[in-house]
């Protein structure tokens, strides 16, 4: 019997099995799909996530491809200002960070191939439907294999990585949607665009925004966010392509560009989830919620609550007690670090869907460098949130 059985072969949950390995537990990773497989994405990492990456072994094999790295973050404002901020160098850095753009199809096939390599188990097109329970606690999990043959499997404990749509989330009820939320992210990979230089490009104009970074040489993938309803039914391709090439500065990109690919579609944005109500399980990643693309990109959320609840998990086998209160620790440091984040996400939320707002703090952002990289920071998960989440830096905002 394993020691920790593990949902999801994405980077949050291969994250969880590289950590529980090195530490010499018994780890069984179970995903429905059959890697590698592609998934919407950014496709940028924030520079904080670099030393993770390190420690689990998969950062010289995304450096062997000669990967993308991007300076920091250019934001406009419909059309009219636009500022271009570094991320910044802070006190023992030799050099300014860099964040890492890597498509998601290789980022995936990198981490499955590091999982396998050190020898952890693997199940994959092994789709998860039911948690086993005893004396109210999660014991193991049933589900179907590639060849529809029913199986279950126990263990001490299981991390649910299953994303937005984890079985944990569905089976306890645990998504609370943000209010007002109903936001849909289009992406599609553009051959030939021509960026001016290497950053993530924010373009915020109606009906939404949209982030463009490189990920290979003349290739960009640009990620499309508006309210649902901003598409009344229409196409999602056509529309897509239509509103893209709607706002200026995109044009400029990608005037001589071409859209390589149809469009992929993921709803349910910006959601936070309740505390699990047993015993015996952890949720990492995007199961634990998730945060708007525009304030941050959730890799690197992923991989540090993979670390965290490495950490609670060990402490309790070693224990012997998965119980609902030990593990709610878990729940605690997570909250402890990510909740300024989220909560920076809502703020933003409201500043760039407001024009007299976006457009002021962009102003204010291109004549205070020292506020910029301030925010870029945060973004990058270089500084705390809390830097920016302080009536402190709103002041100095508003004063700029």
């Amino acid at each position: 019997m394993p020691d920790v059985i593990v949902i999801g072969g994405g980077p949050a949950g291969c994250a969880a099995a590289l950590g529980l390995n090195r530490l010499g537990y018994h780890v069984v990773l179970c995903d429905q799909a059959k890697f590698p497989r592609d998934k919407v994405c950014g496709e940028f990492i924030s520079p904080a996530a670099d030393p993770i990456l390190k420690r689990l072994g998969v950062l010289d094999r995304i450096e062997a491809l000669s990967p993308k790295r991007l300076k920091g973050v250019a934001i406009s404002s419909y059309e009219g200002e636009e500022v271009v901020i570094d991320y910044p160098q802070l006190p023992g850095m030799e050099t300014r960070p860099t964040s890492l753009s890597v498509s998601r199809y290789v980022l995936d096939a990198i981490f499955m191939e590091q999982v396998k390599q050190v020898g952890i188990e693997v199940r994959e097109q092994h789709k998860v439907t039911e948690f086993l329970f005893a004396e109210g606690r999660v014991v193991g999990i049933r589900g179907w294999d590639e060849s529809k043959t029913s199986f279950s499997l126990k263990a001490p404990l299981v991390i649910d990585a299953g994303g937005r749509n984890a079985l944990s989330l569905k089976k306890f009820d645990l998504k609370k949607q943000s209010a007002g939320n109903n936001k849909i992210a289009l992406a599609a990979h553009w051959q030939g665009a021509q960026l001016a230089d290497d950053y993530c490009y924010m373009h915020v104009s109606r009906p939404g925004y949209t982030g463009i970074s490189s990920v290979a040489e003349n290739r960009a993938n640009v990620v499309l966010v508006v309210d649902r309803q901003a598409m009344r039914g229409e196409n999602p391709d056509r529309f897509y392509r239509d509103t893209v090439m709607k706002n200026r500065y995109r044009q400029k990109i990608l005037q001589n560009a071409e859209c390589i690919e149809s469009v992929r579609a993921v709803e349910s944005l910006a959601f936070s989830v309740k505390s699990v109500p047993c015993g015996g399980l952890l949720l990492v990643g995007d199961a634990m919620g998730f945060i708007d693309p525009f304030t941050g990109e959730g890799i690197y959320l992923s991989l540090r609550s993979s670390e965290i609840a490495v950490e609670g998990v060990d402490q309790s086998l070693k224990d012997s007690d998965g119980s609902r209160e030990t593990l709610k620790d878990y729940e605690v440091r997570r909250k402890q670090e990510f909740d300024k984040k989220f909560l920076l996400s809502r703020i933003l939320q409201k500043l760039i869907y407001n024009r007299f707002f976006c457009d002021r703090v962009v102003r204010a952002l291109k004549r205070n460098p020292d506020l910029a990289e301030t925010l870029v920071g945060v973004i990058g998960d270089l500084l705390p949130a809390q830097r920016v989440v302080s009536s402190k830096f709103l002041l100095r905002l508003m004063l700029a």
